[in-house]
């Protein structure tokens, strides 16, 4: 079959507000924690909880999950660039020698919050749940995991989604005669957007990306670039499914009724589906490359479904 693939050249950002910019990635995490928000709301009101127990639950989600996926980012992948920016690990700026933030900080750009681990999400989250609990202590903490895992699985989806309109996180190369082939132009590894400025002399990046795809004298740059697996897709398509079977299984048997069950289900689909869409994935960096054999996130992945396997296969213990 000849090749179905896209060039695919989205500008990341979908509208300003003055210096402010809102970036598909960020909208799309905004959906997912809507969607969280609606999805326990059925969850609580079924389970005969407060609508303002669930309203702490989201802040204390909110922040678990940030703060985890920016923290496991940070110390998983790239430390050894972070250990000498302190300032950029918790603020959406980075350093940039012709950047200049809110007009007048010069040295820095808006970024938004880029750079977040799923694998640090999800500790994150625990912890968080593990300090709600403190201020709830009617609620036992599998309980709430076992429940939360529901949601967590299609937002998993909306993040991958976004990282996807970012164009990050892509897979290795592929022959363009592969059905999901897909050119990520603006694949800063295969085409920097200081190379996309100064081979096509525009003033902007989103200029000089336009550029490359729609102006033919810039034809053989595009031809440079090559084709890679959208991993991205692929490990969000798969989220949707493990979301409807633990919607299934949450509604429909009584597993939610065997404490730690969904939650354990949830940590095995979840990070045996990273494992092996990892092979297709191009580096992420991190420790890799002292451990061999397997990637960063790869090694990250084995303790995740391990710990779910534990949950699934303990013996049952009574709900309470």
């Amino acid at each position: 079959m000849y090749f179905l693939g896209i060039i695919w050249n989205p500008n990341e950002t979908l509208f300003n507000l003055g210096p402010i910019q809102i970036k598909y990635y960020n909208l799309l995490w905004i959906v997912a924690f809507a969607l969280g928000w609606f999805i326990m709301k059925r969850i609580f009101l079924q389970e005969k909880k407060t609508v303002e127990q669930l309203d702490s639950l989201l802040i204390y989600t909110l922040l678990a999950t940030m703060l985890g996926a920016r923290l496991g980012h940070v110390f998983f992948y790239d430390w050894p660039y972070y250990q000498n920016h302190l300032l950029e690990i918790l603020l959406p700026i980075r350093e940039s020698a012709n950047g200049s933030l809110l007009g007048f900080i010069k040295g820095y750009e808006f970024t938004g919050f880029t750079g977040l681990a799923s694998h640090g999400a999800t500790i994150g989250v625990i912890i968080g749940m593990y300090l709600y609990k403190r201020k709830y202590p009617e609620f036992n903490l599998l309980w709430l995991l076992d429940r939360m895992v529901v949601p967590f699985s299609i937002g998993a989806f909306c993040v991958r989604l976004g990282n996807f309109f970012n164009s990050e996180i892509n897979g290795k190369i592929t022959d363009e005669s592969f059905i999901f082939a897909t050119k990520f132009v603006r694949d800063s590894d295969d085409m920097h957007p200081s190379k996309a400025m100064a081979v096509t002399q525009e003033q902007s990046v989103n200029e000089a990306y336009s550029a490359l795809v729609n102006n033919p004298q810039f034809s053989e740059y595009l031809n440079q670039i090559p084709y890679r697996h959208p991993a991205q897709l692929y490990e969000g398509v798969a989220y949707i499914f493990v979301f409807l079977l633990l919607y299934y299984l949450y509604w429909k048997t009584d597993k939610k009724n065997k404490t730690g069950y969904l939650f354990g289900l949830f940590l095995v689909l979840l990070w045996t589906i990273r494992f092996f869409v990892e092979f297709v994935k191009k580096s992420q960096g991190g420790f890799e490359e002292s451990l061999g054999l397997l990637s960063t996130g790869q090694w990250l992945s084995i303790p995740f479904v391990l710990i779910g396997l534990y949950f699934m296969l303990r013996p049952k213990v009574s709900k309470h």
